[in-house]
């Protein structure tokens, strides 16, 4: 069977779990890493003792590399766009790190290109693949707790100098918002657990009273999702929480409850309290927490079987447009519709 090449943008702390599940796919060799200082990419390949890795300062020479088939791009948010475009273009199947991009005209840029190429797509959201997110979709997928009428998703990560990507998150020409630079992982866990279009977004976005951390956008917001089926969904996003990392998931129905990894059913006879169901749980930012590698293996099994995967860029781009109408609604103090004019 084909080893399929793959070849990394940026050099970071989330490379390093990309250039691991790679290791450990036995479809796939990392034969190309690319960062600003060729230095740091060649030390990198050295790290890992990647044997057939070249290492590039430019990403337009590394899509020229020979045997490349896979592109991640992992480099700060506002350069997602045009690395994958690019990428895209060469064709060569794209893995994209959330947020994807950080305005309306480059998501739809993103989107048009990948789907004008032909090639697979997707994008880091890689809470689909935690443990506690299969156990839920599988309970709904029972029925057990009836149709989802209430949704609550919050992503709280109190994050500052000292965390490994603060130096540009914190900027809103790098980062984006709050939304985008951490809880689009709750937006996009509300949709895949909503399972159906959203119409309407409200949003209230502030920060706290003295602003220490010197954010250039927002750090909190609480945004508010109208779907087409009637279902409302809330999620409460805080990059300035002082409080240790938390992910909640709530999930309402019309037969039971579902609190992160404990449910509650009508459709168990005799039951009265909450059952426990054990799963790893999304309660750490650290990457290396998440699970990359079923990330990694999912993604290469869409491309050896030509499918497309659940979390490609068509299917996400929903997630970023919520995203992007909460922060238009914070700002301009009124109801968004979706999809975005």
């Amino acid at each position: 069977m084909k080893t399929l090449g793959a070849g990394i943008i940026g050099t970071g702390w989330v490379s390093e779990e990309y250039v691991k599940a790679f290791q450990k796919n036995p479809h796939c060799e990392v034969v190309a890493l690319c960062s600003r200082d060729a230095a740091r990419a060649k030390a990198k390949a050295a790290e890992h003792r990647l044997q057939n890795c070249a290492a590039f300062a430019d990403p337009a020479d590394m899509l020229k590399a020979p045997g490349l088939d896979i592109v991640v791009v992992c480099t700060p948010h506002h350069l997602h766009v045009e690395q994958g475009v690019a990428a895209a273009r060469a064709g060569k199947h794209v893995i994209v790190e959330k947020p994807i991009a950080i305005s309306v005209p480059s998501l739809r840029q993103l989107d048009k290109e990948i789907r004008a190429a032909g090639v697979k797509s997707i994008v880091s959201f890689v809470l689909r693949w935690n443990p506690m997110f299969d156990n839920i979709r599988a309970i709904l997928d029972q029925g057990l707790i009836g149709k989802v009428f209430y949704a609550e998703v919050d992503y709280l990560h109190g994050v500052g100098p000292w965390y490994q990507l603060w130096s540009w998150m914190a900027k809103k020409e790098y980062g984006g918002s709050s939304l985008l630079a951490g809880g689009s992982h709750a937006v996009d866990g509300l949709r895949w657990f909503v399972r159906d279009e959203a119409v309407e977004v409200t949003a209230y976005s502030n920060t706290s009273r003295q602003n220490p951390l010197k954010y250039e956008y927002d750090p909190n917001i609480v945004t508010i999702v109208r779907f087409a089926g009637g279902a409302i969904g809330k999620v409460a996003c805080s990059l300035e929480c002082r409080m240790p990392y938390v992910f909640n998931v709530e999930l309402f129905g019309d037969k039971g409850t579902i609190r992160n990894n404990q449910l509650f059913t009508t459709e168990w006879p005799g039951q009265n309290s909450w059952a426990a169901i054990p799963a790893v749980l999304p309660d750490s930012g650290d990457v290396s927490h998440h699970p990359f590698q079923q990330e990694v293996d999912h993604f290469v099994q869409c491309i050896l079987n030509d499918k497309e995967s659940h979390a490609n860029v068509a299917d996400t781009y929903k997630t970023h447009e919520i995203c992007l109408a909460a922060d238009i609604s914070a700002a301009e103090g009124r109801p968004v519709q979706l999809p975005l004019p």
